[in-house]
């Protein structure tokens, strides 16, 4: 008997049996109240035409919809390790907590990581081992052209838009960073009021150029110059593109479009409003230049620098040249890994598309640095950062400074519920909906960030003291060892080919690099043809 004729012989049986029991004692029809909905559920499912799991099993194929939407909750609490979660594991997400709430963030009887496996990674420490500074590290950030140059703090609020994130995250992360003295990135989505607590801000224009574009959806200076030039402006970013979808433009559907947000953005209401995969305002390396330069005169000179996720070698070779050809140099580049981040994105953007952060720092600093430009650019990390060795990792391997979003979400109070995309975030974070909003309370909240970023950067002053090291600034590639096999340990420096100074420059180019430094071109981010290949080739030569 098939579970569907199962289904209809036990309906049955008890509509009779509730019946006949109703004849004799009216007051037993009322069980039709408690039996009646599950009957009528099992019925839907056996004529509905959309699920063939439900026609076969009505009724009781309810349940593996029902397990299948706590799996997440499941797995997270009742499975998984304290180091073996993802995207981020129970060990990290404690760790935050424990430092945003103030509370003891020690572990007692050891390590609970396998240090045999391939992967794990460290730093020597020194038997010299030197006082660790009370005061943050922070650098300056700044080139010949910039008038205001600013002093950055080595953990900041990574690019996260008002309309992804709610206004009470946005708020108590932007009064975290005014406490902590810090850097709040305010994403694509446009400088909004919320972002107006006191913190510093970093500018972020995209590609729909969102709060400084024109009726037209292109750039404005004009808008741009009147919010560029206000106090709380400290730096401004060009998204070239991001790591959760690189390469890929977006679209806020009219519906989503509210009368605030249209007009912080400078959108219309009731229209979809595009992000395009590429900038209008710039299509060549060299005009790339000229764009950088003109946000840095309407800014009054604040610093201006791009981010982007790592693609093509040759494309960020042909801006490099148009540093050299213009003599324009952006003040930082952040660069983004193809790992993601809070972006939503398509599953193949997520997984398969993009340079992972590692890779891209090393080739972003060996790119200027085989120019003789390193010294003239910051370069900030944006990516999974979330403790003192992370950042330490990210500055030996090539970074000046870190970015941190998902970090800064858990000192929010995040869970983990990879629930972002859908508006329903139950600790009112990555939503809109204001019965949730409400749940986020902004003054605990902002100061658990706070506590959260200075507690990060004081874990990092005594690793950097641990390893017999002045300051941040002093680590290397060969500071963090990294076990290749279960034998073999090796340091970055040997892991990965750091080039020398201006060694992109002379004849011996290094052969890892030599093929996509001739097919770049200053003046477009098409490849050469061989002829113009050749003419390039005996310029750099």
């Amino acid at each position: 008997m098939t579970p569907r004729n199962i289904f209809v012989l036990g309906a049955g049986v008890v509509i009779a049996g509730i019946s006949a029991a109703a004849y004799v004692w009216p007051p037993a029809a009322w069980a039709f109240v408690l039996v009646g909905p599950p009957i009528l559920l099992g019925l839907y499912d056996m004529l509905q035409t959309r699920h063939a799991l439900r026609r076969n099993y009505p009724l009781v194929g309810h349940g593996r919809y029902l397990l299948e939407s706590i799996r997440p909750e499941i797995n997270q609490y009742f499975v998984e390790s304290d180091v073996s979660g993802t995207p981020f594991n129970r060990e990290k997400r404690s760790l935050i907590y424990q430092r945003a709430k103030g509370v003891r963030d020690t572990v007692p009887f050891g390590t609970q990581r396998n240090v045999y496996d391939v992967g794990y990674e460290w730093i020597n420490h020194s038997i010299a081992a030197k006082e660790h500074p009370e005061e943050l590290p922070r650098i300056m950030v700044g080139g010949k052209d910039c008038k205001q140059p600013y002093d950055l703090s080595l953990l900041n609020v990574s690019a996260m838009s008002f309309g992804s994130l709610s206004r009470h995250a946005i708020i108590a992360l932007n009064r975290a960073a005014k406490q902590g003295h810090f850097a709040h990135n305010t994403g694509e989505g446009g400088l909004s009021p919320h972002h107006e607590q006191g913190g510093d801000l970093i500018w972020q224009i995209g590609t729909g150029y969102f709060g400084a574009r024109n009726d037209e959806g292109g750039f404005s200076e004009e808008r741009f110059a009147q919010k560029a030039t206000t106090d709380a402006v400290k730096m401004v970013e060009i998204k070239v593109s991001q790591g959760a979808k690189p390469g890929h433009g977006g679209i806020l559907p009219a519906a989503k479009v509210t009368p605030e947000i249209a007009k912080i953005r400078h959108v219309p209401l009731g229209k979809d409003v595009l992000s395009p995969p590429t900038h209008s305002s710039f299509g060549t390396p060299l005009e790339m230049m000229k764009f950088i330069t003109t946000l840095r005169d309407l800014s009054g000179g604040k610093p201006v620098g791009f981010k982007l996720c790592i693609g093509k070698h040759r494309e960020f070779f042909a801006i490099v040249k148009a540093m050299l050809e213009t003599g324009v140099r952006p003040d930082f580049i952040t660069v983004d890994g193809g790992e993601g981040g809070t972006g939503a994105a398509p599953l193949e953007f997520s997984n398969v598309v993009g340079t992972p952060l590692v890779e891209g720092l090393v080739f972003v600093h060996n790119a200027l640095t085989g120019a003789g430009l390193r010294e003239e650019i910051r370069v900030l990390a944006s990516g999974k950062v979330a403790s003192g060795f992370d950042i330490a990792h990210k500055l030996a391997v090539g970074a000046d400074a870190t970015m941190a979003a998902r970090s800064m979400m858990f000192a929010l109070g995040c869970i983990q519920a990879r629930r972002c995309n859908t508006n329903h975030c139950p600790v009112g974070i990555a939503t809109q909906l204001p019965s949730l909003v409400s749940g986020l309370v902004i003054p605990d909240k902002a100061e658990r960030v706070r506590q959260y970023h200075d507690a990060t950067l004081r874990a990092l002053n005594e690793l950097v003291a641990a390893a017999g090291l002045d300051g941040p600034g002093d680590l290397r590639p060969w500071h963090i060892q990294r076990r290749v096999s279960s034998t073999d340990v090796r340091h970055y420096d040997q892991i990965y080919q750091y080039i020398e100074p201006g060694s992109l420059l002379g004849a011996d180019i290094p052969e890892a690099y030599a093929r996509a430094w001739h097919a770049a071109r200053p003046d477009s981010f098409e490849v050469l043809d061989s002829r113009q290949r050749a003419s390039y080739v005996q310029l750099d030569t």
